[in-house]
């Protein structure tokens, strides 16, 4: 069951670099002067590609980023080719998304990625340090056809065995809930399907216990699977019919926001205006019920959403931004420019200080968002692809407005 606060109202849009915005409900939105994260920022690439991951691909200690068609090498991110990626439609390239994990247990880190339309799923195999060194492309392998309209791919370990199966987040309402378990054979590292429920899938997906019994269930666009808590991949998943949203993000966040201790729900309209938190309630039922509480509607397309401590004061931030360009510009906002923030969560006022980390500099957002400390100085770093390019956005620290300095 959800419940919706009462409709509020258009608020004025500030942007100013090295401020907060605190995100106000039925009145406008007012500035608020206080510490801010600042970022050194670096253009790596210039493409529609959309999807990014980091790992040390090298084996040099350094962590690297990977996007689409490169991998770029710490410390500089130098381009280093990764694989050939074709592009379709008007400016897309059929990558959904990156993600690392050593397929055939060489001890090279490997790339796992499919594509919107496409029903395959391939690895791409690192070549090792000879091959690294000669700048050599990577060899595809299939994992599988997987015969569904995936929009997103999850690494996700639903088992228990350390080993994370490939969780499908399929664009079709009507679609089950699939996951793929990784196996070894003869002819290589293939994946083996396993249906978690038939109750319905679509456009946006999330992780995480929203019952409380120490076990990730899976959210998605038509409510949310239970997670059986035994022999996850065998058994069909309770589904809870909480809610059905439009076109949620991919992913979207599961986090106790209240301190309650029951996780509450961040949840982005991909393709339109709306970013939202939906409360857990305390039925004393079986089931659950949400209120839903609105974040920020200034931008469009918040198709990705990620948490993290951006601020290195032991709290999880919210960050995300504007995908461009999302159905080739058709959707509401779709070619207004590209921006990243990310929101810090006031517990006294139960609401998000919005923080501006780049507006209108061709940094936006796409499948993904990816935190990891880049150049070893204990703060996080932003990796982040878009149709507006792929950055990395070095964490300068904390930064005192005036105001906050008095």
């Amino acid at each position: 069951m959800l419940l919706k606060t009462t409709p509020l109202k258009a608020f004025a849009i500030v942007c100013l670099v090295g401020y907060t915005l605190s995100i106000a409900t039925g009145a406008d939105a007012v500035a608020a002067e206080q510490p801010t994260v600042t970022f050194k920022k670096i253009p790596l690439a210039v493409s529609p590609n959309e999807g990014c991951a980091v790992a040390d691909i090298d084996r040099d200690g350094k962590l690297d980023v990977i996007a689409g068609r490169n991998w770029f090498a710490a410390p500089d991110f130098a381009a280093r080719p990764l694989r050939n990626i074709e592009e379709f439609g008007e400016d897309y390239l059929k990558n959904n998304g990156d993600h690392v994990y050593d397929v055939n247990g060489d001890g090279w880190v490997d790339v796992i990625s499919g594509d919107w339309h496409g029903e395959e799923i391939f690895w791409y195999e690192n070549p090792g340090k000879v091959g690294l060194t000669k700048g050599l492309r990577w060899k595809p392998h299939l994992l599988k056809k997987t015969r569904s309209r995936n929009e997103a791919y999850f690494l996700q370990d639903l088992d228990g065995d350390d080993v994370p199966e490939i969780v499908v987040d399929c664009w079709e309402t009507e679609a089950p809930l699939v996951a793929w378990k990784l196996i070894p054979s003869e002819e290589g590292p293939t994946l083996e399907q396993h249906v978690l429920g038939n109750n319905g899938c679509g456009h946006g997906m999330a992780f995480g216990d929203v019952n409380g019994d120490g076990h990730d269930d899976i959210l998605t666009l038509v409510g949310w699977y239970e997670h059986p808590g035994s022999d996850p991949l065998s058994k069909e998943w309770k589904h809870h019919a909480s809610w059905n949203r439009p076109h949620g993000s991919c992913p979207f966040l599961v986090v106790d926001l209240t301190g309650d201790g029951r996780n509450d729900v961040i949840w982005g309209n991909g393709h339109d205006y709306g970013l939202y938190w939906l409360e857990q309630l305390n039925t004393g039922e079986d089931d659950t019920a949400w209120k839903e509480h609105l974040i920020d509607r200034s931008y469009s397309q918040t198709h990705c959403l990620h948490w993290a401590d951006i601020d290195g004061d032991g709290a999880g931030e919210l960050i995300t931004g504007k995908r461009v360009r999302g159905h080739a510009g058709r959707d509401p906002g779709g070619v207004e420019p590209e921006c990243l923030y990310y929101y810090e969560w006031d517990q006294a006022s139960q609401k998000f200080d919005r923080h501006l980390i780049s507006a209108g500099e061709g940094i936006g957002t796409g499948m993904q968002i990816r935190t990891a400390d880049l150049n070893d100085d204990g703060q996080l770093d932003i990796a982040v692809s878009g149709k507006s390019g792929t950055w990395v956005l070095l964490n300068r620290g904390v930064e005192k407005s005036p105001a906050a300095g008095k």
